[in-house]
């Protein structure tokens, strides 16, 4: 293979990047500009062309299945097996580089790797021993502590003893918890990082020996780094010129996980010889989609500069849908990917981008409705999500205490300091009595059969499972669903978790308290059940359906930063209003605010052929009703890449609205929405949403007393007000 053959695939840009001299190298990579094509003919270049071995090529990439993709492209252009080369993540290869000197490393050969959930439970045991409680300070506070520390390059050692109350119990947790790892041979995922760079900087003759070794270190994702990843990076490549970094500014999304976009600007001085590059034609989207996407991270300042475009023509106009509330937007989404399946496209090839997890949940039970399968990328359903499934154990367990299953996932959920001791004697005695759980426990305190710290804190269980029980009965669904949150302690726990995923489950439950509040209860149900017993079977049954597994052609839902490194012909960019997205805790912080712009155009640069960007003008969310606004993302699109559409007259539209292109006041027509009506049964209502024609014309109304239904209007027998 020659070099004629290795660059005759590539665009002009693309070929600059893989035939540059031998120096520091940026290569700015936009969105769908080929990347990982680059990177596979560069190595495949210096294989080939340039006479190197394959044994001095180290790639690193942000993921396992990207390191995949790109050892099989380097295979099929070389024929050749990638193996000697040294191609895969941070951790993959820090994990490599440590098992080979384990011994320099101060390691036991056997030392054993551990994940976010052994690392958990480790913290979790230590708490225990230093008598330290959960309650005040959880072990995911810690966790995010820990590994936040490790990713900085500092060691518990490094750090100084002053500081507040928090500062100083962190310390302590982080000190005795690096005493067990060392003494047990543990080694956590950011562990692997900080021991591999300390390894190489420790050790000149090793860093000597693999700095000789790798004659060429490629980047992938650069953007994405940490301060010990390009610490470690620097380590191997310091005075020489073999660094090959792809990376996209604009494209830097994880901040919130210790991601240092300063990393592309800190390369620039610490390598003054390099050269930058800019990938900037793109092979997946169209015109008015790179346009719109353009215009809007250009609001984002200290950029390096960079401008997609295609030969591929403007295609369709984005098309912006403003819904009435999120259940309308969530019919509007499925309907229209309805009409993309009827006219011969895949369910798979339609994605549905969202800010949070939380927004999930009304897609699914719309998609569930009319029997279309789905798949949440990246993450599980609604009703799956442990925090969820924690707030439903309690309400099963406050409708029926005969529940084992249910008393067995939250009698220590939050942590109240009953013990496997004190649980290993409940379930004997249960089998020996053939009782239940719950009556064995009640039993058993009678009996005085635990410690008194045992029994005060089995006694408070109880006690706040029988007060929850009196003090909601009389309480409307959601009213029942709130109080139990939050005085269990679900909602403080997870307020107390640092990071997105703590903020996540508060979402994830302030959610359930509105799935519970328009829950569709139908007093005549053929089993005679109550309100809560049919919502707890809603639940269950919700979890268990119409999941899609990987092969099958499914709805694909993701929250944004799922959706990265990822395109779909179809797309839809949802939620789009102010404090939702951009997200509230960013309105106020420049810096948090140019991320979520990147992530608004991160999303809009998924799609392929068609977008669609929706909002709500009013939304149920975590639990409140709010007047949204839409997105300052949206005023910043340009018009002309733009159309406003609507379903149909009767969709459910407000008689004025707030035009996010132009902030105008503008009238809409409208059929229906907003009238006050009446039921002989139900009682006064207000009218949502009108669908279908003639004999099958339905609507949705937001009953006073019962809250909302769906009622065939050929028997509703409705009276206007």
């Amino acid at each position: 293979m020659d070099v004629t053959e290795i660059i005759d695939p590539l665009n002009e840009m693309q070929r600059q990047a893989v035939t540059a001299p031998n120096q520091p190298m940026l290569v700015l990579a936009g969105a769908g500009s080929g990347k990982t094509r680059v990177l596979a003919h560069l190595i495949g270049g210096q294989v080939q062309v340039e006479g190197l071995s394959p044994q001095n090529i180290l790639a690193v990439t942000f993921t396992n299945k990207a390191a995949a993709e790109m050892r099989l492209r380097i295979e099929n252009l070389l024929n050749i097996s990638a193996r000697a080369m040294w191609i895969g993540t941070f951790h993959g290869l820090a994990h490599r580089l440590l098992r080979r000197h384990s011994k320099e490393a101060g390691l036991p050969e056997t030392f054993q790797v551990i994940d976010s959930d052994d690392q958990y439970r480790l913290i979790r045991r230590l708490l225990k021993s230093l008598n330290i409680d959960e309650g005040k300070w959880p072990p995911r506070q810690i966790q995010w502590f820990i590994n936040a520390k490790k990713d900085e390059g500092i060691r518990a050692v490094n750090m100084a003893e002053a500081g507040d109350l928090y500062h100083r119990q962190m310390l302590l947790v982080y000190r005795a918890y690096e005493g067990i790892c060392q003494r047990s041979g543990l080694v956590d995922f950011a562990e692997l990082l900080l021991k591999a760079h300390e390894v190489l900087h420790d050790n000149q003759d090793l860093l000597g020996f693999y700095q000789k070794r790798f004659k060429q270190v490629h980047v992938d994702e650069f953007q994405d780094t940490n301060t010990i990843q390009y610490a470690w990076l620097r380590l191997l490549t310091q005075n020489q010129n073999n660094l090959f970094l792809v990376g996209d500014d604009d494209q830097s999304i994880y901040g919130w996980r210790g991601a240092k976009i300063e990393n592309l600007f800190s390369f620039q001085s610490h390598y003054p010889t390099h050269q930058v590059i800019r990938l900037e034609q793109n092979y997946r989207s169209t015109g008015n989609i790179l346009k719109a996407a353009n215009v809007l991270i250009n609001h984002n300042e200290g950029r390096m500069g960079k401008e997609l475009w295609t030969d591929s023509g403007d295609g369709e106009l984005i098309s912006l849908y403003a819904a009435f509330n999120e259940q309308d937007e969530a019919y509007f989404v499925i309907e229209r990917i309805r009409k993309w399946v009827n006219d011969g496209g895949l369910r798979s090839e339609a994605a549905i981008l969202y800010r949070s997890n939380a927004q999930s949940r009304q897609f699914e039970e719309k998609l569930m409705s009319v029997g279309m399968s789905y798949r949440v990328y990246g993450g599980l359903r609604f009703f799956e999500r442990a925090e969820i499934k924690n707030a439903l154990a309690y309400l099963r367990l406050i409708s029926n205490r005969l529940d084992d299953a249910a008393f067995e996932r939250v009698i220590n959920m939050p942590t109240r300091g009953i013990g496997a001791k004190t649980m290993d004697e409940i379930r004997l005695k249960a089998r020996q009595r053939s009782k239940s759980l719950w009556q064995t426990a009640l039993e058993l305190l009678s009996e005085s059969a635990f410690t008194p710290r045992a029994t005060n804190a089995l006694s408070g269980f109880v006690q706040l499972i029988n007060n929850l029980a009196e003090s909601s009965q009389d309480l409307e669904l959601y009213e029942k669903v709130k109080l139990i949150i939050e005085k269990t302690g679900l909602i403080e726990t997870y307020k107390k978790e640092k990071g997105e995923k703590g903020e996540a489950r508060v979402e994830n439950l302030e959610e359930l308290v509105n799935a519970a509040r328009l829950f569709d209860y139908d007093q005549d149900n053929d089993e005679n059940l109550g309100e809560m017993e049919m919502f707890l079977s809603y639940a269950a049954l919700e979890a268990g359906e119409m999941q899609g597994n990987d092969t099958e052609d499914c709805v694909q839902l993701m929250t944004l930063h799922s959706a990265k490194g990822l395109e779909f012909p179809l797309v839809f960019l949802v939620g789009l209003e102010d404090g939702l997205f951009p997200s509230q805790q960013s309105v106020d912080d420049a810096a948090r605010l140019e991320e979520e712009r990147r992530l608004c155009y991160v999303g809009m640069t998924r799609a392929m052929k068609v977008l669609y960007l929706t909002y709500a003008e009013s939304r149920r969310l975590y639990g409140r009703e709010t007047s949204a606004r839409p997105s300052r993302f949206l005023r910043e699109i340009p018009v002309d890449t733009v159309q406003e559409v609507r379903m149909r007259e009767q969709v459910n539209r407000p008689v004025t609205a707030v035009s996010p292109m132009s902030g105008k006041i503008r009238q809409i027509n409208t059929f229906k929405l907003g009238q006050h009506v009446s039921h002989a049964k139900f009682g006064e209502g207000v009218v949502l949403q009108v669908e279908g024609e003639g004999a099958q014309e339905r609507v949705q109304i937001n009953f006073r007393d019962i809250g909302i239904k769906w009622l065939m209007l050929a028997y509703a027998k409705l009276e206007v007000l």
